[in-house]
C-alpha cells in the first residue's frame, strides 16, 4: 500500500483501489503540499474534534461521498453539517468495512470544536488512536496523545506494521515520550507525527529517527507530500 504524509497528523493510504484518509487538516495547514480539492478518497478517519484534524472532513466527504469514521459524539457532529455518510463508533470498538477493520483505541487529550466568536465550546466524545488492518498489514495511528502505559498492551496484543507516533510536545507527547512509546508498541517501523506545523512543536525528526534507530527500532521521518511504501 502507498502512505503519503500531508503534515500534522495527517495521512492518506491506497490500497487495492480503496482511499483512505486521517485526519484531513489541508486548510490552514502550512505544510500541506495539496489542497482539499484534490483529495478523492473513499474514507475518512478521524481520531477527535480539534480543527487540525477534523480540517476540511466535512468538504471533502460532501464531495467525494466519502463514509467518515469517527467517535459517536463526532460523527453525529459531522452529520449535523449535512454529511451524509457517518459511521460512528466508540473506544474498544471495532468495525469490519470492505476495506478491513478499523478499531478505536484511547488516546489521553481533548477533544471539542472551539468557536472564538461564540464563546462556545462543543464537547466532541473522547480522543481516539486507530488501529487499521488492512492490506495484510497493521497500523496504529496514536491520535493526539500523551503516554500511557496501555500501549504496552496495544504492542503486545497486535502485530503492528506502523506505528504513527506524536512527537511535538505541549499538546501531545514529545520526543523523549515518543521513544519510550515506540519501545513499547514494538512496530515494524515508527513514523513521527504532529509536529513542526506550529512553532510551539517545533522537533527535529530526524534526531528521534536516529535515536530510535540507537535503540535498534526502524524509523523514518517522511516530509509532508512524500509517500512511502508498506
Amino acid at each position: 500500500m502507498q502512505i503519503t504524509f500531508h503534515g500534522q497528523s495527517c495521512f492518506e493510504i491506497q490500497e487495492a483501489g480503496t482511499g483512505l484518509i486521517i485526519d484531513p487538516f489541508l486548510s490552514g495547514n502550512p505544510l500541506a503540499k495539496v489542497r482539499p480539492e484534490e483529495i478523492d478518497v473513499d474514507y475518512i478517519l478521524l481520531t477527535h474534534g480539534h480543527e487540525d484534524h477534523v480540517g476540511d472532513t466535512v468538504e471533502i466527504a460532501k464531495r467525494t461521498g466519502a463514509t467518515v469514521i469517527a467517535n459517536n459524539e463526532l460523527a453525529h457532529w459531522i452529520g449535523f453539517q449535512g454529511v451524509e455518510n457517518v459511521h460512528a463508533m466508540h473506544i474498544g470498538g471495532s468495525h469490519l468495512f470492505d476495506f478491513g477493520r478499523v478499531k478505536l483505541t484511547q488516546a489521553f487529550h481533548g477533544s471539542a470544536h472551539i468557536d472564538p466568536e461564540k464563546k462556545e465550546i462543543v464537547y466532541l466524545g473522547m480522543p481516539a488512536g486507530l488501529l487499521l488492518t488492512l492490506g495484510g498489514k497493521t497500523i496504529y495511528h496514536a491520535g493526539d496523545t500523551c503516554l500511557f502505559s496501555d500501549m504496552k498492551l496495544i504492542g503486545e496484543l497486535n502485530d503492528i506494521d506502523l506505528a504513527l507516533l506524536p512527537i511535538g510536545d505541549n499538546f501531545t507527547m514529545g520526543p523523549e515520550d515518543a521513544l519510550i512509546a515506540a519501545e513499547w508498541i514494538g512496530a515494524g517501523k515508527t513514523v513521527p507525527m504532529h509536529y513542526n506545523t506550529f512553532p510551539l512543536i517545533e522537533q527535529d525528526a530526524d534526531l528521534f529517527v536516529r535515536r530510535l534507530s540507537e535503540r535498534q527500532l526502524a524509523s523514518q521521518a517522511v516530509r509532508p507530500g512524500e509517500s512511502f511504501k508498506l
